[in-house]
């Protein structure tokens, strides 16, 4: 089993900047890839960023590329989402989770374990 525990979020005004972390333990051999994801209120969860343990490969949704940037500690089994430029529209919860595919997985349903969230919101 696979524990996943964010944390660094909160309350920002726009413009303003916040690090995510994302702290992973237990069975996490053969995972392939981090990512992170936001549910806003009344909207689905969706893919924000993706990087894989083994490569130095980092994808990003289109609606945070250029603002948000995604790194890993692999001694520390960590991975971490520093946001730049925050927007009111970028407020939601933010989960980090763990993918067994290959390539570069954006579907909720390509990822296997979920963190519990961190709460993330951008206002004046």
């Amino acid at each position: 089993q696979v524990q996943l525990v964010e944390s660094g979020g909160g309350l920002v005004q726009p413009g303003g900047s916040l690090r995510l972390s994302c702290a992973a333990s237990g069975r996490t051999f053969g995972s392939n890839v981090m990512g992170w994801f936001r549910q806003a209120p009344g909207k689905e969860r969706e893919f924000v960023a993706g990087t894989r343990w083994s490569s130095i490969t980092r994808y990003y949704a289109q609606s945070v590329e250029g603002r948000f940037t995604i790194s890993r500690d692999n001694a520390k089994n960590a991975v971490f989402l520093q946001m730049n430029a925050l927007k009111p529209e970028d407020t939601a919860i933010y989960y980090c989770a763990i993918s067994r595919m290959s390539g570069r997985p954006v579907a909720e349903d390509d990822y296997t374990d979920w963190g519990q969230g961190t709460q993330v919101t951008v206002s004046s």
